[in-house]
């Protein structure tokens, strides 16, 4: 079975996560992902010491996650030579992403204004902190401060009267990655069937206000969503939390339906007496009796009675929704996961094994996707050249004059 991209040529000029994604997506399909790298490389090969992993070359999973199934070469696009040979490959490519500050981008005439008129047919794709317009869109943008705090979720996240929740890398940026992803497939389409090239755009913080969209709109209301950070104590579902089992795990329950779910809360916290009680059922009687903290209370002292195992198989035998709060441990050895392909088990070159993570779209008849090493900086840098008609005297003196660059990782 042919890749569903097969054919389609993706120029990468971008950095960190976001942009990267979506190259990641678009690679997994089948297209031939050619990622620019300034000499330095891309900061991301060095984020290894804040995730608490060893900085390696040889073994880094976090550049694998990002940046596996592509190509790579290292231009120095400050040199005349450097950027002669990125408009040769941009001559044969029919997506460009990039997450390049717009600044950064019309210093270099790689903004999309000049770009359409070189390449009429480019699916230009961007994106951004904040967006293209507005006070902020010259701010940087990463996905701990345009995704989480701009976007609410360190405001409205957390229980009430404690500092916000910590946060982790990528978990934002994978978000508007996708998303860019989606967008480039919509305007790649159109650009097969029309010849006309498109500008696709998107944000860190469109994509959180995206997210949140619920409750941001919620927030036209007087009402709960004015109320937030929350005691969860004070939720207008009591159910609708997560409790804390004998042996000190947390499980979430989703009861958005308060009235579908009581009765079956009950009988799992093993509350028979409780079920179909007047005071607390329905939801409107309930809040109107003032007695939804009381529920909670009691879900809350009857969870406290029975270990993790016992609330699972209690709340699984009783159809309630739920969902183990696990480590990022648990999830590597997770059965559910495994067996829809969560994971690729790679031998680095150091000769470790390490468990990494798919992306999480798979094909019924591209099957799931191979899994190729992400590459080293400036790995296929003269295979690319060479494809475009450069000769090894070419590539030499490119080396030589520093506008293209290998790393040698031994």
């Amino acid at each position: 079975m042919s890749k569903l991209l097969e054919g389609v040529r993706v120029v990468e000029l971008a950095n960190f996560i976001a942009a990267a994604t979506a190259g990641r997506f678009l690679a997994d399909c089948g297209a031939d992902v050619i990622k620019i790298e300034a000499p330095k490389g891309d900061p991301l090969r060095y984020t290894a010491p804040s995730e608490g992993r060893p900085l390696d070359w040889l073994e880094n999973t976090t550049w694998e996650l990002e940046n596996a199934n592509k190509r790579e070469a290292s231009l120095n696009l400050k040199s005349p030579e450097g950027m002669e040979a990125f408009y040769k490959l941009l001559s044969t490519a029919d997506v460009l992403i990039t997450n390049w500050r717009i600044q950064a981008l019309e210093k270099l005439n790689l903004d999309y204004d000049h770009l359409k008129v070189k390449f009429p047919k480019l699916v230009y794709a961007i994106c951004t902190g904040y967006g293209e317009k507005g006070p902020d869109k010259d701010l940087p943008g990463f996905d701990f401060t345009a995704f989480f705090a701009r976007g609410g979720y360190l405001h409205s996240l957390h229980q009430a009267g404690d500092r916000p929740m910590n946060v982790t890398p990528g978990l934002g940026d994978h978000n508007v990655g996708m998303n860019l992803a989606a967008g480039i497939l919509a305007a790649l389409y159109h650009a097969k069937m029309t010849g006309e090239g498109e500008k696709v755009e998107t944000s860190l913080f469109e994509t959180s206000i995206y997210n949140m969209g619920m409750m941001v709109q919620a927030a036209n209301y007087d009402g709960i969503a004015r109320k937030y950070p929350i005691d969860a104590r004070n939720a207008a579902t009591p159910t609708n939390n997560c409790f804390k089992t004998k042996d000190g795990r947390y499980i979430q329950l989703c009861t958005p339906d308060y009235n579908m779910y009581y009765d079956k809360v009950m009988r799992s916290i093993h509350r028979e007496d409780l079920v179909g009680n007047k005071e607390y059922f329905p939801i409107l009687e309930c809040q109107k009796n003032g007695k939804t903290q009381e529920v909670y209370d009691i879900v809350t002292n009857e969870f406290a009675k029975y270990t993790k195992d016992e609330m699972v198989k209690s709340l699984t035998e009783n159809d309630v929704a739920f969902g183990l709060a696990q480590s990022w441990e648990e999830i590597l050895a997770d059965k559910q996961a495994e067996a829809n392909d969560c994971f690729y088990d790679m031998k680095f070159r150091t000769g470790n094994t390490r468990r990494l993570v798919r992306l999480p779209v798979k094909f019924a008849n591209m099957g799931v996707p191979e899994y190729n090493r992400a590459p080293d900086l400036g790995e296929q840098g003269p295979e690319v050249l060479k494809e475009l008609g450069y000769s090894d005297e070419d590539v030499k003196r490119m080396i030589e004059d520093k506008a293209l660059y290998i790393r040698d990782n031994k």
